[in-house]
């Protein structure tokens, strides 16, 4: 019997936990496997979309193909802008609004002798210059229209729909800023220039929520020129500080005749010798400048980049664009012979086209495509693919396709 014991005894000590530990030493194996094979996953998949990421900015298209027409009327004294994926149309004898189908979403009757419009996102604000009515209109209704008892210099508007308008008053020109969600004649904010303190506002920009006002002052003192960026905050930073007045940059002679913002905490500022670029959604600040050796000939921007136009001086190819980001870096510099009429930037995509010719870029600078249109274009407009777009002509508003 002790023999029997004995066995039972020995025999547990040989195989009595095996059972328990196998299992907790299979559990383990088993979460570390699963463990291994997801991290394997993962890896596989990103790099999967890195591939299909590069293979992307890669591609190159070899042709643009209509894929659908919708007939319009564009008479040939409007004048064509894109306003938040729709279309404005505005000439001396009114203003209107078409979508990509050209279904008619408002129409706006006036007369004006020389237009002026200032479009943020999916609002504009459309004035005559030297007129006393500004009309605001977002890209599928009309908002408001602001009266004003001086004559109108230059007007801008803020995607919230706030509008700053510059008004003659004989020695002093005052600086307005209205609610044009509305039918209006008062006034929320006024701001007082003249040569003799501030100097004159060469240009102003809202930011798109309409809390930040940025006006390029010009002034002359003893033969002397002086130019001054301002900026202004009319949210609770801006009321602790005298006349909302939160910063400003001297720049002793040079002309500063454009200022503008590129999104709610970033903007830039041209002269005729250096690009300034700021950032702060408060205080705004200096944070880089770039000195410029050739004449600007035109400047584009979203709220991404910047894109300035020289002429070559090499010879290479008529035109230059250097294209630098919101913090002041140059990231890309393009030579292109198209006599372009309009440059945009859409997904780190440049854009370039004239009424024949188009010229499709990447910011890395990947020739994605070049070709002609169809038949002349006025108006070309990005969709939320990369590959299509929508092209206004004369006589139709056109789905293109690049493939």
């Amino acid at each position: 019997m002790s023999n029997v014991r004995d066995y039972l005894k020995e025999r547990e000590k040989r195989v009595g936990n095996t059972p328990a530990y196998n299992y907790k030493e299979k559990i383990r194996t088993h979460r570390l496997s699963i463990f291994y094979r997801g991290a394997l996953v993962i890896v596989l998949l990103c790099v999967i979309v890195a591939f299909l990421i590069m293979q992307w900015e890669n591609k190159v298209f070899v042709e643009s193909v209509n894929v659908g027409s919708t007939p319009v009327t564009i008479v040939q004294s409007a004048k064509v802008r894109e306003l938040g994926g729709n279309i404005l149309l505005y000439s001396k004898d009114g203003a209107s609004c078409i979508d990509g189908k050209g279904t008619a979403l408002w129409n706006q009757t006036f007369e004006m002798q020389s237009p002026i419009v200032s479009i943020c996102e999916n609002v504009a604000a459309i004035a005559d210059y030297n007129g006393r009515i500004i009309y605001t209109v977002n890209n599928t209704s009309q908002l408001g229209t602001i009266k004003t008892n001086l004559p109108i210099r230059e007007i801008c508007v803020s995607k919230s729909g706030v509008v700053a308008a510059v008004l003659d008053d004989s020695d002093i020109t005052r600086i307005l800023l209205y609610d044009g969600n509305a039918d209006t004649e008062a006034s929320i904010v006024e701001i007082k220039a003249s040569m003799d303190k501030s100097g004159y506002p060469m240009s102003l920009s809202l930011s798109p929520n309409g809390k930040l006002l940025a006006i390029s002052y010009f002034y002359v003192d003893s033969g002397d020129m002086k130019s001054t960026i301002a900026f202004f905050n009319f949210g609770e930073v801006g009321k602790n500080e005298s006349d909302n007045y939160v910063s400003g940059y001297d720049y002793l002679n040079t002309v500063v005749p454009y200022v503008q913002f590129m999104n709610d905490s970033a903007a830039f500022a041209v002269s005729d010798d250096r690009i300034a670029f700021f950032q702060g959604a408060e205080k705004p600040s200096n944070v880089a400048t770039a000195l410029l050796e050739d004449e600007v000939q035109s400047v584009y921007y979203n709220e991404e980049y910047v894109g300035l136009v020289f002429r070559n001086q090499t010879g290479e190819s008529v035109y230059r664009l250097d294209v630098y980001n919101s913090a002041g870096s140059k990231v890309h510099s393009q030579f292109f012979d198209i006599e372009y009429t309009d440059i945009v930037f859409n997904k780190e995509q440049i854009i370039i086209y004239d009424d024949m010719d188009c010229q499709i870029s990447s910011i890395k600078g990947v020739d994605k495509f070049s070709g002609e249109f169809e038949k002349p274009v006025s108006l070309l407009i990005p969709t939320s693919s990369t590959y299509k777009y929508t092209v206004v002509t004369s006589s139709s508003i056109d789905s293109m396709e690049l493939r």
